[in-house]
């Protein structure tokens, strides 16, 4: 991927599913990361850097990425993918629940992103690529609250990506789809049946399959690229044509 060789990226949420999926990815193409995770990532190397992280804490945030320009000089990326999910409905969602998936979810991307930007405007600008969803968009049975973090996030793409361009600052969303990570099983564990439930979502997949986080990983890498220069503020649904058809 042209131009990530050498490239300073921060990656959080990458101890596991899709976070994982990416640092893999970029570690293969010689970027410098930086891994922010509450607990420590499976991806290692010579120029792979661990800083654990809440995101949700805004003094963390800042650590993480001031760590990443202290160890390689610079910051040119930022892969916001850190999140959680509760699954319940509103009637039935504590203020608890409400604050951990509001305060990861979306607190933690604007934590981020404001160090990241801030960092980038000292230099020459990067790329900033937010894992969204396609319950930000259409709302998954049983899950209100995160659906409501997903479309802040991506309301919050499109805000960094207006304000931000003539900083040299590109940033975009990617909305995935149903991928097949622990995430995905305990959404799957609130029905009935649970393997019924999962071969039904295998089955509205145009491409008869579930995502990996490697499916995710490759477009993330295209937007933090050069050859992505042109793309900023849009939201990529990435999820093998599941939303594509009418749902009649």
């Amino acid at each position: 991927m042209r131009g990530l060789h050498g490239r300073s990226i921060v990656v959080t949420g990458a101890s596991s599913g899709i976070g994982e999926g990416i640092a893999e990815r970029l570690a293969a193409v010689g970027a410098h990361l930086t891994l922010g995770s509450r607990t420590a990532p499976q991806v290692s190397g010579d120029n792979v850097h661990w800083i654990q992280t809440d995101v949700a804490e805004p003094g963390q945030a800042d650590a993480l990425i001031a760590g990443a320009v202290e160890r390689f000089g610079q910051l040119d990326g930022l892969v916001n993918d850190a999140g959680v999910q509760i699954e319940k409905t509103i009637a039935d969602t504590s203020d608890d629940e409400f604050d951990l998936v509001i305060g990861v979810n979306v607190r933690g991307v604007f934590n981020c992103s404001r160090a990241a930007v801030r960092s980038m405007q000292q230099g020459s600008g990067g790329s900033i690529v937010n894992i969204g969803s396609i319950a930000g968009d259409t709302a998954d049975h049983g899950m209100a609250i995160y659906n409501a973090s997903k479309g802040a996030v991506h309301a919050m793409t499109r805000a960094i990506a207006t304000d931000h361009g003539a900083d040299g600052i590109r940033c975009n969303a990617v909305a995935p789809g149903w991928v097949a990570t622990a995430l995905a099983e305990a959404a799957f564990e609130l029905a009935d049946d649970p393997a019924a439930a999962r071969e039904h979502a295998v089955s509205a997949h145009p491409v008869g399959r579930l995502g990996t986080p490697a499916d995710i990983a490759n477009i993330v890498a295209w937007l933090l690229s050069d050859e992505a220069g042109f793309t900023t503020g849009s939201v990529f649904r990435v999820d093998g044509g599941l939303t594509a058809g009418s749902p009649i």
